[in-house]
């Protein structure tokens, strides 16, 4: 099977590209790790050129604009990047009989449920910020592309939400708090973390796993909640991240308020995982923490 994953220098396209690198069903050659210079999300057309090029069989579009703040500074530029750049790519995937997997985020959930039970695909969405409109519009685009098609027999859509990814490359979250508690240290400051804001911290490598499985089993159409098990705030993460490595820095939970915020993430983040072909649940975050830490 030939698959493409476009934002492959990314958190989750990295990944990718080393899961499917070790899945059987990519033969020899492996995937193919599209760059920028195959589909950039401000001139989406160019991606018909590497389509024809590589002709997958599948591409994995896990290219996004995912600064959270800049979505909100510049909602239009997301609206493009994150919107009309996956209506693009999924109108030439559905043209030519392939199969898409578009990533998108939990953020396109409002976050105002009182019930304390993780969001299904099935729930209404509801964006609370520039950066969910945009995903959800990215969704919807590349739906809408598939069904003018006629293509929902011919090749299969699939969406794969999750939510607050770390690992490699860059700096994620377990970096920025092992920084932020050098800091607090050094001026005899508590760590200061977000403690009204939910969420489950997901492991980079184990969504490529999950979304390898998919393709393994010919499992990629519908809506997919990518996520480890578990519920956190930033301040338990926080806590966590700190207990692991023995670093005795005391964290102080504050509300999400205490900042001022371009993006307000959903106060309730927390995706209920969907069933994978295995049966076999995703594991915990903190599981997934032991193994990266």
């Amino acid at each position: 099977m030939r698959v493409a994953v476009t934002g492959s220098t990314g958190r989750l396209g990295s990944a990718l590209v080393a899961a499917l690198a070790d899945a059987p069903f990519t033969g020899p050659r492996g995937p193919v790790a599209w760059t920028r210079a195959d589909l950039d999300l401000d001139a989406p057309a160019g991606v018909v050129q590497a389509l024809d090029r590589d002709r997958p069989e599948v591409v994995v579009h896990a290219a996004a604009w995912t600064d959270v703040d800049g979505c909100a500074r510049e909602p239009e530029l997301a609206l493009r990047r994150n919107g009309e750049a996956t209506g693009t790519l999924a109108a030439a995937c559905a043209e030519r009989g392939i199969d898409l997997l578009v990533v998108s985020t939990n953020e396109v959930f409002g976050g105002d449920r009182e019930d304390h039970t993780g969001y299904a695909p099935s729930d209404p969405t509801a964006p609370p910020n520039a950066y969910g409109r945009s995903k959800l519009a990215g969704e919807q685009a590349a739906t809408d592309a598939f069904e003018r098609a006629g293509a929902m027999g011919s090749a299969s859509l699939g969406i794969a939400r999750t939510a607050w990814l770390f690992g490699p490359p860059g700096r994620d979250f377990p970096h920025k708090i092992l920084d932020a508690a050098a800091r607090a240290l050094a001026e005899g400051q508590p760590l200061r973390a977000v403690d009204d804001e939910w969420g489950t911290p997901t492991y980079a490598a184990d969504v490529a796993d999950a979304i390898v499985e998919l393709l393994a089993e010919d499992a990629l159409a519908g809506v997919h909640h990518l996520v480890n098990g578990g519920i956190a705030t930033r301040a338990t993460w926080a806590e966590d991240v700190l207990g692991r490595l023995s670093i005795d820095a005391p964290v102080e939970p504050v509300p999400g308020t205490t900042w001022a915020r371009a993006s307000v993430p959903p106060r309730w983040g927390v995706l209920a995982a969907t069933p994978l072909p295995s049966g076999e649940p995703m594991r915990s975050w903190q599981a997934a923490m032991a193994d990266y830490a």
